[in-house]
């Protein structure tokens, strides 16, 4: 049985197909490159928190794309999920200037809760939604002390390095999250 927003995604598909027949290569890049820059545009000045509500909003300004698409601009864009302070998750971009390792972890310090460490992995106890964010800041962030970070909703287990105690990278992690 179709759903009712079947329709749409149907519509849009072909609109998708149909003008792609019709442009040329040069074309269809110009648009690509237009459709990017609105994505951008929309994800630095709206809080879009899914590929649906960018897709209308996108459709809005005159850009008709299937879900495929914008999914594949999105990753080229290097677009992430980010989590709220206060809850939920937008869309963001990562920026050209990539701030110094210490300083992204300290940023995303006040989402953490806790960190215990037990004799093999530390475990990080964040804001609903923030782990994901959380632990790809550890892993930019290239801490010495980590081997690897493991991310569910709302905890991250993070794997010292061989010969490194779980103890001192639960300490690393303190330091660098602004928690000590």
């Amino acid at each position: 049985m179709k759903k009712h927003g079947d329709k749409g995604r149907l519509d849009a598909r072909r609109h998708d197909a149909a003008r792609t027949k019709k442009l040329s290569a040069q074309e269809r890049a110009q648009e690509k490159a237009a459709r990017q820059e609105a994505i951008q545009k929309l994800i630095r000045e709206e809080a879009v928190g899914t590929q649906e509500e960018l897709g209308r909003l996108l459709a809005e300004r005159g850009f008709h794309v299937t879900q495929g698409t914008l999914s594949r601009d999105l990753n080229q864009l290097g677009a992430l999920r980010v989590a709220r302070p206060g809850g939920g998750t937008i869309y963001g971009l990562e920026t050209d200037e990539v701030p110094h390792a210490g300083q992204r972890l300290h940023d995303v310090g006040q989402l953490v809760l806790t960190l215990v460490d037990n004799d093999t992995l530390c475990v990080v106890r964040t804001q609903p939604g923030a782990a994901s964010a959380i632990a790809r800041a550890i892993d930019l962030a290239r801490v010495p002390e980590c081997l690897a970070t493991l991310a569910g909703d709302d905890t991250i287990f993070v794997t010292p390095v061989r010969g490194v105690s779980a103890r001192k990278l639960t300490q690393s992690l303190k330091r660098l999250f602004g928690a000590q």
